[in-house]
C-alpha cells in the first residue's frame, strides 16, 4: 500500500513539474512575443516620426497599457494624424479606447471614426495612452506627428489670475512711446461661471509701478484708466450685463486727449464717450504693459485674450470696420517678438478670428525655407544632384523671449569626408539627421533652419582602390536666447566636435566654423529715412517723413546664398498722400464730439489747402472737404481767428477748381453750403442762387436759378454782368460760384467790431474780379436776429484790409429801399462775401401773434389793477392810525408802495417810449428796475421779519428795527442801481435803452418798451437777484406753515374742515405776501413755455389785488375801521362798541406793551408777565358788553420799561393764544383771526 501510494504520489508530482515548465515557458513566450512586437511607453522628441499600436499591422494583444509622449521645444506645436486606426467599438469606448491629450481636454477614441484625421496640440507636448482589456482584439492604429512652428496669430493667451506670476508682458526689447492718442484692439472671452464685476484686462505702470493706462469692469462699469483719471463707458458698454463672454468678443478703444474723447468700437457699432478728465494728458513712454491686473487689489479678467494691438493714432469708424488681420499694430502687434509669455500661458486654436489653419511641413521632404516666411526665398544651391534638405522646421515669427528682435543666427561651415563610397545612405540624410541628434538635448534652444552641401574634391587613399570623398556643408543654426543666456561660436563648435563619432555611413567631420551672421549695418535710404542697425529677419518701422502717423517699413533679409543678411527695398507706401484717405482723417479728426484747439485748425486748413492745390477735385473729395470745413465752423471765433482768411481762400480755391458733370452742382453741410454752375461766356443772360432750409433736415438747400420765397439768401446777377470783361477772360470763364454761410466766425474784423446780424453769402465768375458793374448785382440776405430798428449797412468782405486778414468793406454797395426788419436787400457793383452789420441786441422768446396779444392784454389790465388796490391798500394804513401800530403793517405799507410805483411805470413805459427821447427811456428804464428790484427786497424782508417773529422769538433786540429795514429795502436797489449805472458810465445806453418786445417770427407787430439792453445785467441783477429772495421766502414759507399747523393742531374747538380751511387761507395769504408766484419765471422753459407765462402773467400782474383782498380787506380790525369812519346808517359803527373799546384796546395795549421792540430779556421774564396780565384780565374778557379800556394799562414793572420807546417782552404767538383761550368763542375766534391774517403775525412779534 504504502509503495503504491508513493508511486502514485511520484507520478503527479512529475506532472506537476512538467505542467509548471510549460505554464512558464509560454508566458516567457508570449512575454516575448508582446514585447518584441513593440515598445509602447517611450518618449518621442524627433521632429517628426511614426508609431502604432503593439503587433500593428497584426491584432494588438490583450491587457496592454501604452503611452507614448511627444515633445517639442517651445514655439512648436506637435500635429498627430491617424493614417489607419482600428479599435474596439464600444459606448463610450469602455473596453479598448485610445486616449489623446492635447493639453487642454483629453478625448477617448475608438472604433474607425478617427482614421485620416489629424489633432493638434495646444503646447509643445501630446500625450497618447493606449489600453485593451481581456478579450477580442483589432488591427489598431499607425499614427505619424510632426511638429509644427506656431506664430502667435495662432494662439490665445489665458491672462494670469496672480500678478508677477508668470506674468505676460510686453517684451523688454519693445519701447511704448508717449501716448497722446491711441488705437486699442484686442479680443477677449470670460469665464460663464466668473460673476466677479471688478477686473482689469490689461495694466500699464512706470518703474514705479504707478499705473497710467488701464481698462477693465467695476460696479459702476466697464471703463478705462488714463493718467489717473477713470472713465466709465456708461452708453458704449453694458454696466449690468457681461460684454466679454465664452467666444471672443473683438473690442477697440480709441482715445484722443486733444478733445476729451473715447470712442468705443464694438459690434459694428461706434460709440463717442465724452471724458474732460483725460483732455491733455499724455500716457508717458517706456512704461510695462501687461496683460491682467498688476496689483493684488483688483483681479484679474478670468478668460482668455487674443489678438492685442495698439496704434499710436486715431482711428474713425470706417477704418475700424475695415481693419483686417493684415493691419499691424505699429506700438505693439499680436506676433512673437513683441511679447513675453510663458508657455503655460499660450494655447493653440484653429478657430481664431486672425490664425491660420495649422498645415504641417512634409515629413519625409521638407522644403528648406517652409517655415521661414520672410526669412528666406525657396531656393537652394546644390552642385549634386541630391537636393539639399532641411531636417528640422523653424517657427514663422523667433520667440518672444529673446534679447532684441530677431533670434540669433549662427553660419555654420563644415567639411565632412565620407570614406566609404559604397554605401547608400544620401550625405544630406546623414548630416540632417546627425545635426539633430546633436543639439536636441542640447542646453540651448537652437533650431538648424537649412543646409546646402557643395560636393568637394576626392583625395586618393594610401590603397588604391580606397578613396574619400569630401563635401562642404553650410549650415544655419537659429538660437532663441532663453532667459538671455548667452550662446559663444567656441561652445556651438565644440559641440559639433565632441559629437564627431555619432555620424553615421562612414561619414566623419573633419573641419567646422561658427560665425554670427552679421546684422544689417544703419544706413539712410531714402533721404530724410534712418534705418539702425538691424538683426536677419527684423522689420524696422520709421515715422514716414513729415507725418506723425504714417510709418514706413523696411526688412533686414538673410540671404541663403552664402547665410548673409541684406536690407529689403524700403516700404514707402504708407507715405504716399492719398488725398481721399488724408481728407477721410481730418474728417475724423473734426466730427462731433472732437474739441479742436486754434493750433489744430491752423492745421487741418493747411492740410485741406494743400489737397486743394495740389489734388484733382472730385465730388467725392470735395463734399469731404466742405464738410470738414462745416466742422470747423462750429468752433468758437477765438479758435478760428489764426486761420480765417486761410480757410477763405481755400473754400474760394475750391470752389474754383472742383470738377463736376453736367449744368450744376451743390454740396450742402450744416454750416456751409456750395454751388457751382456752368455758365456761357457768350449766352449768358444772368442768373440768380438761393439757398433754404430743407423740410426735415438740418442741411440747406441751393437752387439755381429759381425764386425762393423762404431763401435764406440770395444771388440775382444781372445779364450785363460780363460785358465790361476783356477778351482773354471773357474766354476762359466757364463757372460760377455760389458759397452760403451758416456761421461767421470766419468774418472777424478787427477794425470794425460792430457785430454782423445776417447770414454770408459769396458770389464769383470764375477765377477773375468783377467789379464797376453797369447794373447792380441784387443779394438778400435774412437777419440772424429780429431787429426793433433796422439800420443796416452792406458790406463786403476785403480780403486785403487788417494787413492781408480780411475785413468788412462798404464800399460799392448800398442798402435798397426793399429792405426790412427780417432781411435786407444789397445792391452791390460788385462780386465778393457779403453781409448785413448792425447792432445786435438781445433774443426775446418768439410766441405766435394771438397768444402774444391775449398776454399782453392780461399784463396791462393785471398791471392796471394792481395798481389800484395797491393805492387802496396804501391809502387805508396811511388813512387809519391805528392799523399801522404794528411793524408788519409798517412792512406792508413800503411793499405795497413799491408794487404800486412798479406797475405805475410798467404802465406808463410804453407811452414813454414812444417819444423817442434816449435819455427818459433811460431813466424809466432803471426807475422800472429799481422798483422791481425794491419790490423782491421787501418780499424777502416780510420773510425775514418771519423768521424773527416766530423762530427768533427771545433774548432778540434790534433797535430802530423799521428803519434798518428801509435802508435795505430801499437802499440795496439804489445800490444796484448807481453800480450799474456808475460802471456803464456814459454808455448808460448800453445798459438801458429801447427795445422792441412782442414780435412773431415774421418781424411783425410789437411795442417799443424802455429795459434793460445788456443780458448779463438782466440775468444777474434780475434773475439772480430775484433767485436769492426766492429761496429765502421758499424757506420762511415753509418754517411759517410748519408753526400754523402746529399751533392750530392744539385747538380742539374746531373741526377738521374749518382748520383746513383756515390752513388753506393762511397757505394762499402767504403766497402772495412772499411773491411766490414769481417762481414761475424758472419753470417757463421748453414745452412748459407759454402755461407758466400765462400763470405768471396772470398772478403777478395782480399781485397788489391778492394782497390787498387777504391782508387788508379779510382783516377784521380793518373792517371795523372801515365800517367806524367810511359807512353810515346800519353799517357804521359807534366809537363805544364792543370791538372799539375791547379789541381795539387789546390791539392797542399789546402793540404798546408787546410790539415795540425785541425784549432781551429772558423767557421766565417774559412768560411772568404775560401770566400776570392774563390772570388780571381773565373776567373782564369773559364779560362781553362790559367796557375793558384799562384791561392792558397796569404799569409794568421797570424791567420792562421802554428803552428809547422801542424795548418791550416779544410773546410767542402760541403763548397769545394759550393765554386769551378762556376768552368767549366770538371775541377769541376775532382775535386769532387778526392774529393770522396780520401781516406775518403782528401780534406773535412786538417792537
Amino acid at each position: 500500500m504504502s509503495y503504491v501510494g508513493e508511486m502514485w504520489c511520484y507520478h503527479w508530482k512529475w506532472k506537476l513539474q512538467h505542467c509548471l515548465c510549460l505554464f512558464t515557458t509560454y508566458i516567457i513566450c508570449m512575454q516575448q512575443t508582446v514585447h518584441g512586437c513593440y515598445d509602447c511607453r517611450i518618449v518621442l522628441t524627433d521632429p517628426s516620426g511614426v508609431f502604432t499600436s503593439p503587433c500593428f499591422p497584426s491584432d494588438y494583444p490583450n491587457s496592454q497599457a501604452c503611452k507614448w509622449i511627444i515633445r517639442a521645444p517651445h514655439g512648436f506645436i506637435i500635429q498627430l494624424t491617424f493614417i489607419d486606426f482600428d479599435i474596439e467599438e464600444a459606448p463610450g469606448c469602455i473596453y479598448d479606447s485610445l486616449t489623446l491629450d492635447n493639453g487642454e481636454s483629453p478625448m477617448n477614441l475608438c472604433g474607425i471614426t478617427a482614421k485620416g484625421l489629424s489633432y493638434n496640440s495646444t503646447g509643445n507636448e501630446m500625450i497618447v495612452s493606449f489600453k485593451s482589456d481581456f478579450s477580442i482584439q483589432k488591427k489598431g492604429f499607425n499614427a505619424s506627428y510632426v511638429r509644427i512652428a506656431v506664430s502667435l496669430r495662432n494662439q490665445k493667451v489665458i491672462i494670469p489670475q496672480v500678478p508677477d506670476v508668470d506674468a505676460v508682458s510686453v517684451a523688454e526689447t519693445v519701447s511704448v512711446p508717449e501716448l497722446s492718442q491711441f488705437t486699442l484692439c484686442f479680443e477677449a472671452t470670460k469665464g460663464s461661471s466668473d460673476d466677479n464685476d471688478d477686473w482689469k484686462v490689461f495694466s500699464y505702470t512706470d518703474a514705479l509701478s504707478t499705473e497710467f493706462f488701464s481698462f477693465g469692469k467695476t460696479t459702476k462699469g466697464h471703463f478705462l484708466s488714463i493718467s489717473g483719471t477713470q472713465c466709465i463707458l456708461e452708453n458704449a458698454l453694458p454696466r449690468n450685463a457681461e460684454f466679454f463672454t465664452g467666444t471672443f468678443q473683438q473690442l477697440c478703444v480709441i482715445g484722443d486727449s486733444f478733445s476729451g474723447s473715447i470712442g468705443i468700437y464694438a459690434k459694428n457699432t461706434y460709440h463717442i464717450v465724452y471724458c474732460p478728465g483725460i483732455f491733455g494728458k499724455v500716457i508717458p513712454g517706456n512704461g510695462r504693459l501687461v496683460l491682467g491686473s498688476n496689483s493684488n487689489e483688483v483681479s484679474s479678467l478670468n478668460g482668455d485674450i487674443y489678438n492685442f494691438r495698439l496704434w499710436n493714432f486715431t482711428m474713425n469708424a470706417q477704418t475700424l470696420a475695415n481693419l483686417s488681420c493684415d493691419v499691424k499694430g505699429n506700438i505693439v502687434d499680436w506676433e512673437n517678438e513683441f511679447w513675453s509669455i510663458p508657455t503655460s500661458a499660450l494655447k493653440a486654436e484653429n478657430n481664431l478670428s486672425c490664425g491660420s489653419y495649422l498645415i504641417p511641413s512634409s515629413a519625409i521632404e521638407p522644403t528648406s525655407c517652409a517655415n521661414l516666411g520672410s526669412l528666406c526665398q525657396a531656393t537652394v544651391n546644390a552642385t549634386t544632384p541630391t537636393p539639399p534638405t532641411v531636417t528640422t522646421n523653424m517657427p514663422d515669427t523667433n520667440r518672444n523671449d529673446k534679447p532684441n528682435n530677431g533670434g540669433l543666427f549662427y553660419r555654420i561651415t563644415m567639411t565632412v569626408f565620407r570614406s566609404n563610397s559604397n554605401t547608400d545612405l544620401r550625405v544630406r540624410d546623414v548630416v540632417a539627421e546627425w545635426l539633430n541628434r546633436t543639439f536636441q538635448n542640447w542646453n540651448y534652444t537652437v533650431y538648424v533652419v537649412n543646409i546646402s552641401i557643395h560636393p568637394g574634391s576626392v583625395k586618393e587613399g594610401v590603397r588604391e582602390k580606397r578613396s574619400t570623398e569630401s563635401f562642404r556643408v553650410l549650415a544655419l543654426l537659429v538660437y532663441n536666447a532663453t532667459n538671455n543666456i548667452n550662446l559663444e561660436e567656441e561652445d556651438i563648435r565644440q559641440k559639433l566636435i565632441s559629437n564627431n563619432g555619432t555620424m553615421e555611413g562612414g561619414y566623419n567631420l573633419h573641419t567646422v566654423d561658427v560665425d554670427p551672421v552679421e546684422k544689417c549695418l544703419a544706413e539712410e535710404n531714402p533721404p530724410n529715412y534712418f534705418w539702425p542697425d538691424t538683426r536677419p529677419t527684423v522689420t524696422n518701422f520709421t515715422l514716414c517723413h513729415g507725418s506723425s502717423v504714417q510709418t514706413a517699413s523696411r526688412t533686414c533679409y538673410l540671404g541663403l546664398q552664402n547665410y548673409t543678411s541684406y536690407w529689403g527695398q524700403p516700404d514707402l507706401r504708407n507715405c504716399t498722400e492719398n488725398a481721399a484717405d488724408i481728407a477721410n482723417q481730418l474728417l475724423n479728426l473734426t466730427g462731433e464730439g472732437q474739441q479742436l484747439t486754434s493750433d489744430k485748425v491752423n492745421d487741418v486748413v493747411q492740410k485741406l489747402k494743400k489737397i486743394v492745390n495740389d489734388e484733382e477735385i472730385d465730388e467725392s473729395l470735395g463734399s469731404t472737404v466742405v464738410t470738414i470745413f462745416s466742422n470747423i465752423l462750429t468752433s468758437s471765433d477765438s479758435v478760428l481767428a489764426a486761420s480765417s482768411s486761410e480757410a477763405l481762400k481755400t473754400i474760394d480755391a475750391l470752389a474754383l477748381k472742383i470738377q463736376f458733370t453736367g449744368p450744376s452742382m451743390s454740396i450742402s453741410t450744416r454750416n456751409l453750403a456750395l454751388g457751382v454752375s456752368s455758365i456761357n461766356s457768350t449766352s449768358f443772360k444772368g442768373g440768380s442762387f438761393s439757398v433754404s432750409p430743407q423740410n426735415n433736415a438740418s442741411d440747406f438747400q441751393i437752387d439755381f436759378d429759381k425764386d425762393q420765397t423762404n431763401a435764406f439768401a440770395s444771388v440775382v446777377l444781372p445779364p450785363s454782368l460780363l460785358k465790361n470783361l476783356s477778351q482773354d477772360e471773357f474766354e476762359v470763364i466757364s463757372r460760377a460760384q455760389f458759397t452760403f454761410f451758416n456761421k461767421n466766425g470766419l468774418f472777424q474784423d478787427a477794425e470794425n467790431p460792430a457785430n454782423l446780424t445776417s447770414f454770408v453769402v459769396a458770389c464769383s465768375i470764375g477765377n477773375i474780379t468783377i467789379q464797376d458793374l453797369q447794373d447792380y448785382v441784387k443779394v438778400t440776405i435774412k437777419h440772424t436776429k429780429i431787429q426793433e430798428d433796422p439800420k443796416p449797412t452792406c458790406v463786403f468782405w476785403d480780403m486785403n484790409k487788417n494787413g492781408g486778414n480780411g475785413g468788412w468793406n462798404p464800399a460799392g454797395c448800398q442798402v435798397d429801399a426793399e429792405s426790412n426788419e427780417n432781411e435786407t436787400v444789397c445792391l452791390c457793383n460788385h462780386l465778393t462775401h457779403f453781409g448785413v452789420l448792425m447792432d445786435l441786441q438781445r433774443t426775446v422768446i418768439q410766441i405766435d401773434p394771438q397768444n402774444t396779444k391775449v398776454l399782453t392784454f392780461i399784463t396791462y389790465v393785471g398791471c392796471g389793477i394792481s395798481a389800484i388796490f395797491s393805492a387802496a391798500t396804501l391809502l387805508t394804513y396811511i388813512a387809519f392810525e391805528k392799523l399801522r401800530r404794528d411793524y408788519p403793517s409798517k412792512i406792508l405799507m413800503n411793499l405795497s408802495t413799491a408794487l404800486l410805483f412798479l406797475n405805475l411805470i410798467f404802465l406808463l413805459d410804453g407811452w414813454i417810449a414812444s417819444f423817442d427821447i434816449d435819455g427818459l427811456c433811460i431813466a424809466v428804464a432803471a426807475l422800472l428796475h429799481f422798483f422791481l428790484l425794491a419790490t423782491f427786497t421787501w418780499m424777502g424782508l416780510e420773510a425775514v421779519h418771519m423768521y424773527i417773529a416766530l423762530v427768533k422769538v427771545f433774548n432778540t433786540y434790534i433797535r430802530r428795527y423799521i428803519l434798518k429795514f428801509c435802508i435795505i429795502g430801499w437802499g440795496l436797489p439804489a445800490l444796484v442801481i448807481a453800480i450799474i449805472l456808475a460802471s456803464a458810465n456814459t454808455n448808460a445806453s448800453h445798459v438801458y435803452g429801447k427795445e422792441l418786445y412782442g414780435r412773431d417770427a415774421n418781424g411783425q407787430g410789437g411795442d417799443d418798451f424802455c429795459w434793460i439792453k445788456n443780458e448779463v445785467v438782466f440775468y444777474v441783477t434780475c434773475a439772480g437777484y430775484f433767485g436769492i429772495m426766492f429761496l429765502i421766502n421758499v424757506a420762511m414759507f415753509i418754517v411759517v406753515m410748519v408753526q400754523i399747523c402746529g399751533r392750530n393742531g392744539k385747538r380742539t374747538n374746531r373741526s377738521l374742515k374749518e382748520e383746513i380751511l383756515r390752513n388753506l387761507r393762511s397757505v394762499v395769504s402767504l403766497t402772495f405776501l412772499l411773491g411766490m408766484t414769481w417762481g414761475f419765471a424758472f419753470f417757463a422753459w421748453g414745452p412748459l413755455t407759454l402755461p407758466f407765462l400765462y400763470l405768471f402773467s396772470i398772478f403777478n400782474s395782480l399781485q397788489g389785488l391778492f394782497i390787498f383782498v387777504f391782508h387788508c380787506a379779510m382783516k377784521e380790525n380793518v373792517q371795523k375801521q372801515w365800517r367806524r369812519h367810511l359807512c353810515c346808517g346800519r353799517f357804521r359803527l359807534a366809537d363805544n362798541s364792543d370791538w372799539s373799546k375791547t379789541a381795539t384796546n387789546i390791539i392797542k395795549k399789546s402793540s404798546d406793551n408787546l410790539g415795540k421792540s425785541l425784549s432781551s430779556s429772558s423767557i421766565g421774564s417774559n412768560s411772568t408777565y404775560l401770566t400776570s396780565k392774563s390772570k388780571s384780565t381773565t373776567n373782564t374778557y369773559c364779560k362781553r358788553n362790559s367796557h375793558t379800556e384799562n384791561v392792558f394799562l397796569d404799569k409794568p414793572s421797570s424791567k420792562f420799561a421802554q428803552e428809547d420807546g422801542e424795548q418791550t417782552s416779544i410773546i410767542p404767538v402760541h403763548q397769545v393764544i394759550d393765554k386769551v383761550k378762556g376768552y368767549c368763542n366770538p371775541h377769541s375766534d376775532n382775535f386769532y383771526k387778526n392774529i393770522i391774517m396780520s401781516d406775518t403775525f403782528s401780534h406773535s412779534t412786538k417792537f
